[in-house]
């Protein structure tokens, strides 16, 4: 359910399911805030506790904490507040119940991350800081309540660059090689609406704000319909590695890494680009494809140029003695993925990170 006000029907959401022992799960910022409250009241009765040990990266420590609440209250669902780090500790928790029971989860989100439409949830190992994932299609979360009014407190750089993440969900979900007519043309709506959209959520007030806010969230939805079918590429596996390694949040390295995938992929499998012209309104020649391919990854880059976001490793912290040791997982990954055309080589993944330092 989507529009301004529409938290109010969580109780009526939980009662119509069934649901008696709802634990809500969201982070230390918000677990602080006062929209805490609203979702509280919400909920109601229904709701038997809060979990506001969410953290960035999705720690194996911090699933530990919110499974043994869960066996404490004997809790039947999870409302995820807040962004991609209360859903997927929502869903890494819950799939170790897969076995005995099944855990409903109702997502509301306060970014652009969507990690709430997919039924995979990432977790990473705190003493190597290697990020790994579950995925089982009973993870998907059964409603998400998608209420514009609850992302006005979400500081803009982390609004924008969970936007990113979804730009980077629309472009990859449409050159990846298990591309879909259908997810092609969700993504080029999602680029659209993004380009459209996204400057003006944080350029405006009022209703006019909360309207480009909620165009924002369908296209976040946009971006990722399919995306468990078609996958991802390597601007994600990139981010994946980087994000846990430095502690660099998601859609920043979103911001980072997609211009310079979408460059290999220009020179891989151009041809695919024709929904990401599409998106951007750029003509698109399907007899000689490469060049608007380019232009596609230069039009990524200015738009992403005009926030005020990190661009590059260095500006996001990390550190570039270190970047190659990340590469035997990426390739790893790319390999196990199959999302680029042809074989990667060290070197090759090297050059990217070199790129976007």
């Amino acid at each position: 359910m989507s529009g301004p006000g529409k938290v109010a029907a969580l109780g009526e959401e939980l009662e119509r399911r069934g649901l008696e022992r709802a634990i809500v799960v969201t982070g230390k910022t918000l677990g602080n805030s006062t929209l805490l409250e609203t979702v509280k009241a919400a909920a109601g009765a229904r709701c038997v506790s809060v979990f506001t040990g969410a953290r960035q990266h999705v720690p194996r420590s911090a699933v530990g904490e919110l499974e043994a609440l869960i066996e404490r209250w004997d809790a039947d669902c999870l409302v995820s507040f807040g962004g991609g780090s209360p859903i997927d500790t929502s869903k890494v928790a819950s799939y170790s119940f897969l076995g005995k029971r099944e855990i409903i989860l109702i997502a509301i989100p306060t970014t652009l991350s969507a990690g709430e439409y997919t039924h995979a949830g990432g977790v990473t190992d705190e003493t190597t800081l290697v990020k790994s994932g579950v995925s089982d299609p009973r993870l998907q979360a059964r409603t998400v309540i998608a209420d514009p009014e609850l992302t006005l407190a979400t500081p803009d750089w982390l609004w924008i660059a969970t936007g990113m993440r979804a730009l980077d969900h629309a472009v990859e979900t449409i050159y990846t090689p298990r591309h879909h007519p259908l997810s092609d043309t969700l993504g080029a709506k999602a680029i659209t609406l993004l380009v459209e959209h996204l400057p003006a959520s944080i350029q405006t007030t009022g209703a006019e704000e909360l309207a480009h806010r909620g165009w924002c969230q369908f296209a976040a939805w946009f971006s990722i319909y399919g995306s468990m079918n078609t996958r991802f590429g390597i601007s994600h596996l990139l981010g994946h590695q980087i994000g846990p390694r430095w502690n660099v949040a998601h859609g920043v390295t979103s911001c980072i890494t997609l211009p310079a995938a979408m460059r290999l992929m220009a020179e891989i499998a151009p041809e695919r680009f024709g929904p990401i012209a599409e998106g951007f309104r750029l003509p698109f020649d399907p007899a000689h494809p490469k060049a608007a391919a380019l232009a596609c990854a230069e039009r990524t880059a200015q738009f992403i140029a005009q926030f005020d976001v990190p661009h590059t490793l260095k500006e996001a912290g990390v550190p570039r003695r270190e970047i190659a040791e990340i590469v035997p997982t990426v390739l790893h990954e790319v390999e196990r993925s199959g999302v680029v055309d042809r074989h990667l080589t060290e070197q090759d993944v090297v050059g990217l990170l070199e790129a976007v330092y």
